[in-house]
């Protein structure tokens, strides 16, 4: 190993790096979601090894840690298509949707999992188990009528005599959140219609529960079309709390009933996330008297405690920067977290000691600091006078310099949504570039969250408009600091971030090459292909279809290919049911026609995403030596290469 200050000197790019695609793909396990069972917790995994099959684990209240899904169950539902909330544990008793068949399982200790629901179309997700009537709420997506749009109802599943479910709430386009008061006595819900998307606006509704399981006097508390509700949850004490942003930020509120709701803690920070999966948690209660809440303010996440009756809050010294899935018991809380230095964990903390323990990292890689390039949160002036927000990650690596003069090639990353964000946790996806060269420019466009709801619709009639000129003068504003090379700027990006990066490529000149992951290249043929989710989604972000169908034309790349004046590569799952292979096949012909550089990587078997170790390992070598050819740098290790049209 080379001692820092006598480092060998290499182009940008071509360092070697420890941190290599199979040290990422077999050392990499992403979280589902946290449940918490008495003194036990539970929590999901992903794991790319095993074919992407997401397994719950348990870890005993001595410590103890296990896997509760035994091959080849894998507990992930489609419900949205994005899933979440796949599962919840109840009297040690895990309930958990099986992704081959979409049916509800129930899985008891020492028995094998057992089928509650029938074969058939339908899907499950975001349980809650109702001992006190012995069955399980949960939402139901319904496809057996293939000549219309999916059917999203509240059911309970008896579970002494299961059937598909017994409907409870319907009628409206999307519900989610069910959740049982501690007496059983009263069930609260979220539900929405289109073309709102969950943090637009949705209803915060309340029901009592009769004996015979069905819901009585329903009525709406909170919400609307221009009101975000998140995460309803009981006290211990049988208080409804929840998430608004009806000031501009999400923040706690709680209601008295009669009309009367209580804001908890006026601050201008996010206590809220999109809610893109089911069983997002930000808040919960240690006891009657004390929530234990996150919260994002100016891009870093922050845990604190919230007294109930004075409403007084005490922040929780923690060294993490993103933190998510908030559960607690008795003197003790388990969340998600991670850091600019730590990989993502499921950490547990004592509240009395302040002592946390890591239960499960993410990655069990252990890469010296020298390797780990640390990002600085940075702001950058935008159109119409703007701001915009970004994680840069300048290249480092303790065993190469670049020759005098030269500046490093820069990765702009534009994250999927687009409604979501890009959190500044130790991420070796990114590590993998800068450790060979590359700045990374990691940004959360206007559009994004975490800046409050103004900033998340800055992207509200402007998708294709706004994120795009905030990758290109994110990159503009690294020129113009001397700290990338202008002639090397390359952008990339997955789902929505993947037509993000189309358009950069069609709609701007700044950037020289670029990647999309399963990105979106004619929004008319999105828009008519897409799932129920985001059937009405572009509705906000473009406007109404077909009446401004003007707009999606404009807008689509595929319509434009003429100006694009720059190499691609195109990555696509062949399962995809959100973003369909024809996006990718359609803009890759195109470019072979046309004479351009183009290349296409697709993946038997994936969905919306790769979950496969030996594809996420393609896909990360196949796009390095696709910019080694690019950009004319040498691998500093042998990769399998792509096949590169027009080269």
């Amino acid at each position: 190993m080379t001692p820092e200050g006598n480092r060998g000197i290499a182009p940008y790019g071509s360092w070697k790096s420890p941190i290599t695609s199979d040290l990422i793909v077999s050392s990499t396990i992403a979280f589902d979601r946290i449940a918490v069972d008495g003194d036990a917790i539970y929590w999901s995994e992903l794991r790319p090894v095993e074919g992407g099959r997401y397994v719950v684990v348990r870890r005993a209240p001595d410590g103890v840690v296990t896997d509760v899904t035994p091959a080849p169950f894998n507990a992930r539902t489609l419900v949205h298509e994005y899933g979440g909330g796949a599962f919840t544990v109840a009297g040690g008793v895990v309930y958990f949707s099986n992704f081959s068949d979409q049916r509800l399982y129930r899985h008891a200790p020492g028995a094998p999992p057992e089928a509650l629901t029938p074969p058939g179309k339908w899907r499950y997700a975001d349980y809650v188990v109702d001992d006190r009537r012995r069955r399980v709420i949960c939402v139901r997506e319904d496809h057996t009528d293939a000549t219309r749009e999916a059917v999203n109802t509240l059911v309970s599943i008896d579970l002494l005599h299961p059937t598909a479910g017994r409907v409870l709430a319907s009628g409206n386009d999307f519900y989610s959140n069910p959740r049982l008061s501690p007496d059983g006595s009263r069930l609260a819900w979220l539900t929405w219609g289109h073309p709102n998307m969950p943090w637009d606006g949705t209803e915060l509704w309340v029901a009592e529960v009769g004996e015979d399981g069905s819901l009585r006097r329903p009525q709406q508390v909170a919400g609307g079309a221009a009101e975000s509700i998140f995460q309803p949850e009981w006290s211990p004490a049988g208080v409804l709390y929840f998430v608004s942003d009806r000031t501009g930020w999400w923040n706690l509120y709680r209601w008295q009933g009669a009309g009367r709701i209580e804001h908890l803690w006026a601050l201008d920070a996010e206590f809220g996330a999109a809610q893109w999966v089911f069983g997002l948690a930000t808040y919960a209660f240690e006891s009657a008297e004390q929530i234990i809440c996150a919260y994002k303010q100016g891009g870093t996440w922050r845990l604190s405690r919230l007294d109930t009756a004075g409403r007084t809050p005490r922040e929780i010294g923690t060294s993490y920067s993103e933190i998510s899935s908030v559960h607690a018991g008795n003197g003790w809380v388990v969340f998600e977290a991670g850091s600019p230095e730590a990989f993502n964990a499921v950490v547990r903390l004592d509240l009395q000691t302040g002592r946390s323990e890591t239960l499960r990292r993410s990655n069990a890689a252990t890469v010296e600091a020298g390797y780990l390039s640390i990002p600085t949160a940075i702001e950058f002036p935008t159109e119409h006078g703007q701001t915009a927000h970004a994680f840069l990650y300048k290249p480092r690596n303790r065993d190469a310099a670049a020759p005098p003069g030269e500046k490093p090639p820069l990765l702009v990353r534009s994250h999927g949504g687009p409604t979501s964000a890009t959190p500044a946790t130790l991420n070796l996806g990114i590590q993998y570039w800068t450790s060979r060269g590359f700045a990374v420019l990691d940004v959360n466009y206007g559009g994004s969250t975490g800046y409050g709801r103004p900033y998340r619709e800055r992207l509200n009639g402007q998708w294709g408009v706004v994120d795009v000129d905030d990758c290109a003068n994110g990159a503009r504003y690294l020129v113009d600091q001397g700290i990338a090379d202008e002639r090397r700027l390359a952008i990339r990006g997955g789902s929505a971030g993947g037509y993000t990066t189309l358009c950069a490529l069609t709609f701007r000149s700044v950037f020289k090459a670029g990647a999309s992951h399963f990105g979106i290249g004619d929004l008319e043929v999105f828009v008519r292909d897409t799932h129920k989710f985001e059937s009405r989604y572009l509705d906000r972000l473009i406007g109404p279809f077909p009446e401004r169908r003007d707009l999606y034309r404009a807008r689509s790349p595929i319509h434009f290919v003429d100006r694009i004046s720059c190499p691609m590569i195109l990555f696509q799952g062949l399962e995809d049911k959100i973003v369909p292979p024809n996006q990718a096949e359609m803009m890759v012909e195109a470019l072979r026609a046309k004479g351009l550089a183009v290349a296409y990587v697709p993946f038997e078997g994936e969905q919306h995403g790769f979950r496969k170790a030996e594809n996420i390992k393609r896909a990360l070598e196949g796009e390095l030596y696709f910019y080694s050819r690019v950009f004319g740098f040498p691998l500093a290790d042998p990769a399998d290469p792509v096949r590169i049209d027009n080269l």
